[in-house]
């Protein structure tokens, strides 16, 4: 302690030999350094004592930037694990990737002013091409591990959504749709499985060939990843996904009660929405899919007469909006909707909306991707989703040890 007052008073006294702020806040982290190491080693620098829980391996030097400039650091280092200060926390992935997507914008002359402003504020005017090019290629490296990683097990519920972003896609400006797969395993854990782009549809009148093709084309490349054992695709109407299930997973496909019901509401006067809405809710309240289908079809005849528009969307949306009911009741809350993917696709459009406009598909997955890496972190040390027993109901593997899962 009488060494580090020293060293304060010396600092002090300096005047023009260095910037007094810069070697002050210096000073004061290498300090900090210092005291949070004898912490983790249980005991002083060069101190003998028989608690002692760890040892000194020297210093590694790491350049600190600040509002003062650049601070010269050392680091200590200790022979057992590692140690990084707390005021230095690791920058998480997604925050690279979003800076990393601006300095491409940046660099290819093809930002907004918006992002010319943040830019200059965050001081990363003087980056070279080559520069973001490495810190993405080193950011997409993990992405890509993630998003490619191998499937193991059955996942009997595949939800699928997407949101909307803007990118610049041969010299003008298009919407796109960035698609989030999300499924539960064995485990009754949630896992984020997928993410990838839709390309933008060339003609109109091709569209929906376009669009199975493209459902077609991402379904086999998750079940070449391992996916298997699907019961049940949660989606919106999306054109074409509903054949593309069938066809490579076999499985049933449950239209998003919320969306449906938003459908429904838009084809009766306003003054008679309220009462729509109980007519419906009370039709998906029933205890089984028979008295369901009962009670929806009562629906139908009761509305074929004053909105004939609703009659005919519910008789042609019945078994795609019932579909969750032939699953266990303790899994249905979370199946008639794709409601469970709402927290990740706001955080994406929260994220996305200080891009702005994306230079190309690559930053869309890089961002997004890196979002979707930590928010399945989170995901991995949470409460299960579903309970194991109820899940075992599902998958066609009935030799499933629940014990031995739910020690894991």
């Amino acid at each position: 302690m009488t060494d580090a007052r020293m060293q304060l008073k010396a600092l002090l006294e300096k005047t023009a030999d260095a910037d007094l702020l810069n070697e002050m806040i210096g000073f004061a982290a290498n300090r900090l350094m210092e005291l949070e190491a004898d912490g983790l080693c249980n005991a002083g620098r060069h101190e003998r004592s028989a608690e002692r829980a760890n040892h000194r391996n020297g210093y590694r030097d790491r350049a600190w930037e600040t509002r003062a400039g650049t601070v010269d650091l050392k680091i200590p280092k200790l022979r057992k694990g590692s140690y990084f200060p707390v005021f230095l926390e690791h920058r998480r992935t997604s925050e690279r990737a979003l800076i990393a997507v601006i300095q491409e914008a940046y660099v290819h002359g093809i930002s907004t002013r918006s992002v010319d402003d943040l830019v200059k504020a965050m001081g990363m005017t003087g980056i070279s091409k080559s520069e973001v090019s490495r810190v993405c290629a080193e950011i997409d490296e993990r992405v890509h591990a993630f998003l490619d990683r191998p499937l193991e097990g059955d996942w009997p519920y595949l939800w699928l959504d997407a949101t909307y972003v803007k990118v610049r896609s041969s010299g003008r400006i298009v919407s796109v749709a960035v698609i989030i797969a999300v499924a539960v395993n064995t485990q009754g854990r949630r896992e984020i499985i997928g993410a990838t782009v839709m390309p933008v549809l060339a003609e109109p009148s091709f569209a929906w060939t376009e669009a199975e093709t493209f459902w077609s084309d991402f379904l086999r490349s998750l079940t070449r990843r391992g996916l298997r054992g699907v019961k049940l695709v949660l989606s919106d109407a999306h054109e074409g996904l509903k054949a593309a299930a069938a066809k490579v997973l076999g499985s049933s496909w449950q239209r998003c009660r919320v969306h449906f019901m938003r459908n429904a509401l838009a084809c009766v006067a306003k003054r008679n929405r309220p009462m729509v809405a109980a007519a419906l809710r009370n039709a998906f309240d029933q205890p089984s899919r028979e008295a369901a289908s009962l009670q929806w079809r009562k629906l139908v005849d009761a509305f074929a007469e004053p909105a004939d528009r609703l009659a005919k969307l519910m008789r042609e949306a019945e078994d795609d909006v019932l579909a969750f009911m032939a699953f266990p009741k303790e899994h249905r809350t979370q199946l008639h909707s794709t409601n469970p993917l709402e927290r990740l696709n706001k955080e994406v459009k929260r994220r996305t909306h200080v891009v702005g406009i994306f230079p190309n598909d690559d930053a869309i997955i890089r961002l997004v991707g890196a979002l979707m890496l930590e928010h399945n972190d989170e995901w991995a040390v949470s409460r299960r989703y579903m309970t194991l027993e109820t899940v075992a109901q599902v998958c066609e593997d009935q030799s499933i040890d629940v014990a031995r899962i739910a020690a894991f």
